[in-house]
């Protein structure tokens, strides 16, 4: 018999073995590696990038109006515009070093003229402190100096991340304690969103200083260890729920002066009326939780969920060209 002249007529020879193709186990490899990937990166990777930041240096302001204790005049101004400015600086070799958040913290509160000084020495009040604290759970750490040498609570000047609708222990610094923040809805701050906390510091004494007797009722006594007392009736804050990042804050705090064993406030020394962050803090604030919250969410999903999905589609591909032995080109 005459063969056919024509080549795309001929067939292959019974039990001609058929070879994947290059193409296809490449595909097959590329795709299945992708499908192992995309767990991986939401177990390892996004707990490793989910960590507080050490090399941090970030300045909070508040501003508002209040009173403050004038000592030249020896009386209560009312009615002035009060700052209060945070500088945090991360002490990045003890934090790699010590394996944990090594935050050394500035804090200092100024009427009009200690302002224009622009010397925290010379501040109405500066006091300064060295916060560590666990990278990931945010939980305190007693260690590297840290100052003050006792604290608790689940947020200091930041909250945990994956932020919970639930009551957290924010600590304060002033009263010393840790005080219950509830979670009061949701806020949008310069059009971002957050979770939004609130609480209360009740009146409770927090030390002692010696003045004059006759500042606090007492004129019989030339010089008296006065109570120092302080409240807050008013805290808010608007956290980043992905990073912790606080976004925007309110508090009102007192400090006052009472007689030894005394019930009422003599002398006014501090009294802020919704201190709030500057629209300049909250935008650099919001920034700041922007940038960190779009890292943690491409890694914990966007990255997995794409490698899923072209690993899936990749893998189903080149699963059928080895199944059907063909090459690049060949005839389906």
């Amino acid at each position: 018999m005459r063969e056919s002249g024509n080549p795309a007529a001929a067939t292959a020879a019974p039990g001609t073995p058929r070879t994947a193709s290059p193409l296809s186990l490449i595909l097959l490899g590329v795709g299945v590696f992708l499908l192992v990937l995309a767990p991986l990166l939401v177990r390892y990777v996004t707990p490793r990038a989910a960590v507080t930041p050490v090399d941090v240096d970030v300045t909070t302001v508040f501003t508002g109006t209040g009173s403050y204790f004038d000592t030249g005049s020896l009386t209560t101004r009312n009615g002035q515009r009060i700052t209060i400015t945070r500088h945090v600086l991360g002490d990045v070799a003890a934090s790699e070093k010590s394996g944990r958040a090594v935050w050394d913290v500035s804090t200092t509160v100024d009427t009009p003229p200690t302002l224009a000084l622009k010397d925290p020495r010379r501040a109405f009040q500066w006091t300064t402190g060295r916060w560590v604290t666990d990278r990931r759970s945010n939980a305190p750490v007693h260690c590297c100096g840290e100052a003050p040498g006792r604290y608790d609570g689940d947020a200091y000047l930041k909250f945990p991340f994956d932020v919970q609708k639930k009551t957290y222990r924010w600590w304060d610094d002033t009263l010393g304690a840790a005080v219950p923040l509830r979670f009061a809805g949701t806020t949008r701050v310069q059009g971002y969103p957050g979770y939004r906390f609130t609480g209360t510091v009740p009146a409770a004494r927090t030390g002692s200083r010696q003045v004059p007797g006759r500042l606090v009722g007492r004129p019989e006594q030339g010089q008296i260890q006065a109570e120092e007392w302080y409240a807050n009736s008013g805290i808010t804050l608007a956290v980043e729920p992905r990073t912790g990042r606080i976004i925007d804050a309110s508090i009102s705090p007192l400090k006052t002066l009472r007689a030894p064993g005394s019930r009422n406030d003599a002398v006014t020394l501090l009294h802020g009326h919704d201190l709030e962050f500057t629209p300049a803090t909250q935008r650099a604030q919001v920034g700041l939780a922007k940038a960190d919250s779009d890292k943690l969410a491409l890694v914990s999903r966007t990255l997995p969920a794409g490698a899923a999905v072209a690993g899936g589609v990749l893998a189903l591909a080149g699963g059928l060209l080895v199944a059907r032995g063909r090459r690049p080109g060949g005839r389906i």
